[in-house]
């Protein structure tokens, strides 16, 4: 393999993790499969590309390619390849539970709304932050009771006493 595929391999790997870092797990897999095409695959660094494009495929929705992946990277020369690749197999076949719809959480569609619409539901949040300011209960310094505490003296003689003889102990 010349420096310079491999350097394109590096590239293409580069950008398959930053694209599904971003939530762009198509485009992931395109780049990871281009930098896959690039490497050996019984490499060091061909398997660790093999096991992002799994986990790229798993978040593409290509389950089975991704079990597939895992099943051939589980003989894969290098340990820690193989290791990883036994783990996600067994994390994507493991069954998926099904969540009570109270505890999901809807998020609105805002590509649908209006650019009036939009215009004012960035503009609410202000008004809300000012009407609240107005609301603010305020303190009357006034009444805050800001006489000496004995605590306080209590807790400057306890360091005094402390400071005194551990400078007495030094000597």
């Amino acid at each position: 393999m010349s420096s310079e595929s491999l350097e394109t391999a590096k590239v293409r790997y580069r950008n398959g993790k930053v694209a599904f870092e971003n939530g762009k797990y198509r485009q992931a897999v395109e780049e990871l499969k281009k930098a896959c095409a690039l490497l050996e695959r019984n490499s060091r660094l061909g398997g660790e590309v093999q096991i992002w494009l799994a986990t790229a495929f798993e978040a593409a929705g290509e389950n089975q390619q991704a079990i597939d992946l895992c099943e051939q990277l589980k003989r894969h020369p290098y340990p820690e390849t193989s290791k990883e690749a036994k783990r996600l197999q067994y994390i994507l076949k493991a069954p998926k539970l099904e969540r009570p719809k109270e505890w999901m959480t809807e998020i609105p569609d805002l590509a649908t709304l209006s650019d009036e619409s939009k215009i004012r539901l960035a503009a609410s949040p202000k008004k809300s932050l000012a009407k609240e300011i107005e609301e603010m209960e305020f303190i009357d310094l006034s009444q805050v009771n800001t006489q000496d505490n004995r605590f306080i003296w209590l807790a400057l003689l306890a360091i005094a006493v402390t400071l005194s003889s551990l400078i007495w102990l030094s000597f």
